[in-house]
C-alpha cells in the first residue's frame, strides 16, 4: 500500500496538484477537524464507491492512518482501485507537523 505523509501532502496541494480527498471517518470526526475532500464514512464505501476518481491519485484520511489503510484494501480487492495513496498517521499527524492550529481529538 502507498503511504503519502502530511508534509508530502502539502506540498503537493501546495503545488496544485491534482488529487481528491477522501475522509472515511464518521460526521463527529469530521466536524471536529478535516482537511475537506469528500467525507465517505468507511461503512459507507460499498454504496458510495461511484463518488471515488479514478483517474487522479485519492488520498485516503481517517484519525491515524488505521481505517484509511482497511478503506484502501477493501477499494483494491473489491472494486480494483490502483490510485489510493493512505495518509501516513492521518489528520492527527497532519496537526501534528503540519497545521498545529489544527483540532486534535
Amino acid at each position: 500500500m502507498e503511504e503519502i505523509t502530511a508534509t508530502e501532502l502539502k506540498q503537493r496541494l501546495a503545488h496544485g496538484h491534482k488529487l481528491q480527498l477522501l475522509d472515511v471517518r464518521e460526521p463527529v470526526e469530521f466536524e471536529i477537524c478535516n482537511l475537506g475532500g469528500d467525507l465517505i464514512p468507511l461503512g459507507e464505501l460499498p454504496k458510495q464507491t461511484e463518488r471515488i476518481r479514478r483517474d487522479i491519485p485519492v488520498v485516503v484520511i481517517c484519525h491515524h492512518g488505521f481505517r484509511s489503510a482497511q478503506a484502501i484494501n477493501f477499494l483494491s480487492q473489491r472494486f480494483g482501485y490502483d490510485n489510493l495513496l493512505n495518509l501516513k498517521g492521518g489528520i492527527h499527524a497532519w496537526a501534528i507537523q503540519v497545521d498545529p492550529e489544527m483540532a486534535v481529538y
